[in-house]
């Protein structure tokens, strides 16, 4: 019998013992067993902390996202394995790519982020602000990597995403992690992380496997350390009331199953596109994963009136779906888990019978292809349905996680957000529509208990992830029930990971901690126009101020000719009064033309290969004729440019073989009262010295 392995300390590790005997969920055979037991768990905390942080904090942001899309592209030559596996766990196919290929896809969208960083180990969050009459004293905040380790506590619906999701984020911040996926699937984590340490791309100790109990784990954490959960809400109450986080004040988020629902708009009716819609997306949350997905739908609503057509309507399509051994290709809904997931789902239905009726499917039969529905964890979906869902706290309270769903009735959508309310928050909900007052309506009246919700009609649906999809870019979380927590969300998400510190100082002193010029801080003397320099040769701080040169009225005028820009305030012969402006003023966009005309100052073949656009421009104060303006031209942070792997020849594009980077510059706009009129943010991509 196949022993799983913990990867601890820099080494597989077998737990004492026999372990926990772990099952085949589709033909109930034995295949593996697992055990911590004899694992010293302070060791291990310990060792995350010592060796894999320090390597993790020594990289940038840009090397860390690298890194992980190393580690995707290494992953995804190992799909066919993975899938052998997964099929284990009783997922089809469809239910693997969504483990396996979404977590890789989690990889991919994590190391993309790298570009909202700099190239640096530490960043600024948010706005810098001055804090002193002379520009002398000034205040921002910067992020940077906690000292601990970031511990997963994972259920068992995703063993390979539910992984990945998570320590995506963790090693993008610059924290390692502890993983502790649930023991009934742990071999399918085990598989996936097997190939993660023999790529050697992670450095050691930024990722370690428990399979089994997590015993004491969390006795030795401490306020350095992240803890987060998914799995059900009692096991995280348990988890989140740990004496020893409590004490440490260690942060955790916990991710819990919720009784998310969907609402379909009263405006909807049978033949839309709209009403075909709701009943395939109810039927693909019943039956992907078998229902096992902590954002399955649980709770169904529709207006009263149309509550028979639609749980008609429902059944047909379940009927419609052949259960049984995933690696059959017909099959499109395998088994649960396992026998224990199977039991638990019974009970819990037959809680929900006390105020609901099955109106779809049996508890204690189901019709399976190429497989032994005793032998294997198989459930036929249950659909029930209650008619009186104000006056049944069941619905509201119990949740079976499985394929079972409740579809009840409202009068008004007053009453739809009602009752999505009285789940006491879910991580996502869905309304199907086709009127966008009636979308507004639910998304604003229900939003305050829901951690996401999709709007779904005939114009995205074809191109909708669907109700139940986390995304990496957006929030995954939910208040109440669902955990009160908050993970991905593209850059939120690292930033849970990362302390935040306010900074005080010189905008000098300021510019030299963070990397990033800041407004008022001293310039360096570039020694030759900073265009000629490749990007290795600029520092941060290289600056240039300009000559001068006056605006007239007629450099306005021809500029309003050129552009087409004819508005009032451009037009010398303008009444202004009653205006913001004593006179004709220069457009603000012709001041920024002017200040590229002055800083150019490069006009032969140099290493700036082009302008990559503008950022925060802003014009502070009118520009009348007879202004003398010049400008100020700083190097102001410095970001690289990774080089587009090409891998058909004819999609290679003219560049594609230089090195460079991106250079961002700050440009402050004078005039010849030395007040600023304006300040802008330009990009340019600069070559490379060494190709």
């Amino acid at each position: 019998m196949n022993k799983l392995g913990n990867y601890i300390t820099g080494s597989w590790i077998n737990g004492d013992g026999d372990g926990q005997l772990l099952y085949n969920a589709v033909t109930g055979e034995p295949v593996a067993t697992a055990s911590t037991k004899g694992l010293d768990f302070q060791s291990i905390l310990h060792y995350a902390r010592t060796v894999g942080n320090p390597a993790l904090r020594k990289m940038t942001f840009h090397e860390r996202g690298n890194m992980l899309k190393a580690l995707a592209l290494h992953l995804r030559n190992h799909l066919d394995n993975f899938y052998a596996v997964s099929y284990q766990t009783g997922a089809t196919k469809a239910d693997s790519w969504v483990d396996i290929e979404g977590g890789i896809g989690n990889l991919f969208a994590n190391a993309s982020l790298r570009r909202k960083f700099p190239d640096d180990v530490i960043c600024i969050d948010g706005e810098s602000h001055n804090l002193s009459k002379n520009n002398t004293f000034m205040g921002t905040h910067i992020l940077s990597p906690k000292e601990g380790v970031a511990v997963h506590i994972n259920a068992f619906n995703f063993p390979v995403w539910g992984m990945l999701e998570k320590i995506a984020v963790n090693l993008l911040a610059g924290v390692p992690a502890v993983v502790k996926p649930a023991t009934v699937t742990a071999y399918l984590t085990e598989a996936v992380v097997k190939e993660i340490i023999a790529s050697n791309i992670l450095p050691e100790g930024a990722l370690q496997l428990i399979c089994g109990s997590a015993g004491d784990l969390l006795d030795h954490v401490n306020s350095q350390d992240v803890v987060t959960f998914t799995g059900s809400a009692s096991t995280g109450l348990l988890l989140k009331s740990n004496a020893n986080i409590l004490k440490e004040n260690v942060p955790f988020n916990m991710e819990a199953d919720s009784l998310n629902c969907i609402v379909l708009g009263d405006d909807v009716n049978p033949g839309m596109p709209e009403w075909d819609i709701f009943v395939k997306e109810v039927r693909k949350e019943m039956t992907l994963k078998a229902g096992q997905r902590c954002t399955g739908i649980r709770r169904i609503f529709v207006p009263e009136n149309k509550m028979e057509d639609l749980w008609k309507a429902i059944a047909t399509s379940l009927a419609q779906t052949t259960i049984g051994n995933p690696l059959n290709e017909k099959v499109r809904m395998g088994s649960l888990a396992g026998e224990t997931q199977r039991k638990e789902v019974r009970e819990q239905v037959q809680k929900l019978l006390a105020s609901s009726q099955i109106v779809y499917g049996s508890l204690d039969s189901v019709d399976v292809v190429d497989a032994d529905a005793n032998k294997g964890a198989f459930l036929s979906p249950i659909l029930l349905m209650n008619e009186k869902p104000f006056a049944s706290k069941e619905v509201h309270e119990v949740e079976a996680f499985g394929p079972v769903s409740t579809i009840m009735p409202y009068k008004t959508m007053d009453e739809a957000i009602a009752l999505s309310k009285l789940g006491k928050g879910s991580l996502c909900s869905s309304i199907v529509t086709a009127d966008h007052r009636i979308a507004r309506k639910y998304v604003i009246g229900a939003a305050t208990h829901h951690g996401r919700i999709l709007v779904l009609n005939n114009e995205c649906a074809k191109e909708s992830t669907g109700h139940g999809s986390p995304l990496p870019l957006l929030v995954h979380g939910g208040p109440g029930r669902a955990g009160g927590g908050e993970e991905m969300g593209g850059l939120r998400g690292v930033k849970h990971y990362l302390q935040r510190t306010a900074i005080q100082g010189s905008p000098t002193t300021l510019t030299a901690v963070t990397n990033v010029y800041q407004q008022n801080a001293q310039g360096k003397d570039p020694g030759k126009h900073p265009f000629k320099k490749y990007f290795e040769e600029l520092q941060i701080g290289d600056q240039i101020i300009t000559e001068k040169r006056t605006i007239t009225s007629e450099d306005i005028d021809r500029f309003a000719d050129l552009s087409g820009d004819h508005f009032y305030a451009h037009i010398k012969t303008t009444d202004f009064t009653g205006t913001m402006f004593e006179q004709q003023v220069a457009h603000g966009y012709f001041i920024m033309s002017i200040a590229a005309g002055l800083f150019v100052d490069s006009y032969e073949l140099n290493p700036v290969l082009l302008n990559y656009g503008i950022d925060e421009l802003r014009f502070t104060k009118p520009v009348y004729p007879g202004a003398e303006v010049y400008i100020r031209f700083t190097c102001k942070e410095k970001l690289p440019n990774d080089k587009r792997i090409v891998e058909k020849p004819e999609d290679f594009k003219r560049g594609d073989d230089i090195e460079k980077g991106i250079v961002k510059w700050l440009v402050e706009f004078f005039d010849e009262t030395d007040e600023l009129t304006g300040v802008a943010t330009i990009l340019t991509m600069v070559k490379k010295l060494k190709q």
